[in-house]
């Protein structure tokens, strides 16, 4: 036993176990405590890899999703120093300079968030919340940028059970959803409130271009994006925050594809 500790000590990538014919019963069982923590040892060994390459992944996102907006501002900053110039074309490159800023401003409020999911400093005030109050508040803010996008826009408003949640987590969460609406709804945008046993359900729908399967499965993860060259930022970041606030407030996230749609639930413990 102790030769094979000392090959495996050696040659840990491989799988060799402890292996042994006694018939002493506490040696065998000695034997296979030894090799439960080789396999807790590989398993956590493997998790720390794993971990290290979505790390690595999340880098380049970030990366990628900072130097986008920042090369955009940065070229049409050099060519605002052009004297030939019209004012036309002046206020047209601010207008778009102002656009990637705006950007660049919600993709660090994004990172920032996500930075903060679990962080012990922050802890989320659960207390009674109205859903529907909060939903047309913050649907409100964004009238100017439907109208922009042209998204035909439908609240189905219903009167429904107040919810057990933290104040600013569940506007965060709608601002989330409705960021993920206007960049990838094509034409039409719909939220319904339903309940559901414990919960109240906070549907929404939109139309996409295209979503598989594999895709779908994705949507939550850190690490996910869309087609680059057709999108150029992330899908799955914010609908992450969305899962992680939902989960930690006691509810679930769900997302489905039916045809053209993409559809979105968010379930919400009932306040009692």
């Amino acid at each position: 036993m102790t030769r094979q500790l000392e090959d495996i000590n050696e040659h840990f990538g491989t799988n060799e176990l402890v292996r042994t014919n006694t018939h002493n019963k506490n040696l065998a069982k000695f034997a296979a405590k030894i090799n439960q923590l080789i396999h807790l040892y590989k398993q956590n060994q493997q998790s720390v890899e794993r971990r290290e390459l979505e790390l690595r992944q999340e880098i380049t996102n970030i990366s990628h999703d900072l130097r986008t907006p920042i090369t955009s501002i940065k070229g049409f900053s050099e060519l605002l120093t052009d004297p030939s110039l019209s004012e036309e074309e002046r206020k047209e490159f601010l207008t778009i300079i102002q656009k990637k800023i705006d950007n660049l401003t919600l993709i660090v409020d994004l990172f920032y968030e996500l930075s903060q999911l679990h962080s012990s400093d922050k802890k989320l005030h659960i207390e009674k919340q109205l859903l529907d109050q909060s939903l047309v508040d913050t649907m409100l803010l964004f009238y100017d940028d439907f109208e922009k996008k042209q998204l035909k826009v439908d609240i189905k408003e219903a009167v429904v059970s107040p919810i057990l949640a933290d104040q600013k987590a569940t506007v965060r969460m709608i601002t989330n959803i409705i960021h993920n609406a206007l960049t990838y709804a094509k034409s039409h945008f719909t939220i319904t409130l339903t309940e559901d046993g414990d919960y109240v359900v906070l549907k929404a729908v939109n139309d996409v271009e295209t979503m598989n399967t594999a895709e779908l499965e994705m949507i939550f993860k850190r690490t996910f994006r869309l087609d680059q060259s057709r999108t150029g930022t992330h899908l799955g970041l914010g609908l992450h925050i969305v899962q992680e606030l939902a989960e930690q407030q006691g509810g679930k996230v769900a997302a489905d594809v039916q045809g053209s749609e993409f559809i979105l639930s968010v379930y919400f413990k009932k306040w009692v």
